[in-house]
């Protein structure tokens, strides 16, 4: 008897990691199977440029983070008392303190704090300021694989292009149509208030 159980056990030994293994790579298949074609690229191709880009999707609707936004171009974003959109040096200016609000998955409204204007873009991708929050306030927020925002108008298109929020190295809004999220240009560092 204990030679028949030996032989019997001894063979199927390799037979059950087999079939261990086969049945890890039939979920593993099944799990793939549910992704998006996109997803699927993306965790293929490590080398994608989108990897370790990431939205706010887990913040919707009412999320508030007050924040300073430096621009890589070594501007922070300051909306004046008279609603004037432009770049300043001084890290310690109330006018550079915004509010950024979420509106819904990945859009974001920004208010000066000080000012109590939100930040705003036309069709032509003018930056400028307005009292009343509207559908023109509303950005595209993303995280840049480095660490940086960038804000792209939820509502205007150039060409099919996204239009960001940019500074210019002389702390100047770029208009929209003349910006890529590429571009130092568009690249925002959300800084904590301290």
């Amino acid at each position: 008897m204990h030679k028949w159980i030996l032989t019997w056990i001894l063979p199927t030994l390799p037979y059950r990691s087999c079939f261990l293994l086969v049945c890890l790579v039939g979920t593993l298949a099944l799990a793939c199977n549910d992704m998006a074609p996109e997803q699927m690229a993306t965790s293929a191709n490590c080398s994608s440029p989108e990897r370790h880009t990431r939205s706010y999707d887990y913040m919707e609707g009412g999320d508030i983070r007050v924040r300073r936004l430096f621009c890589r171009t070594q501007w922070y974003l300051r909306i004046d008392k008279r609603g004037k959109v432009k770049g300043t040096q001084e890290m310690k200016n109330n006018y550079n303190i915004m509010e950024i609000r979420t509106v819904a998955v990945g859009i974001v409204a920004i208010k000066g704090v000080e000012s109590e204007y939100y930040l705003a873009m036309n069709k032509e991708g003018k930056l400028y300021a307005k009292k009343e929050c509207n559908e023109d306030c509303n950005f595209k927020e993303l995280i840049l694989e480095n660490h940086y925002n960038t804000y792209a108008s939820a509502k205007w298109t150039h060409s099919g292009g996204e239009m960001f929020v940019a500074l210019s190295h002389r702390g100047v809004p770029v208009k929209g149509k003349k910006t890529k999220k590429e571009q130092k240009t568009a690249h925002f560092l959300p800084m904590s208030i301290t």
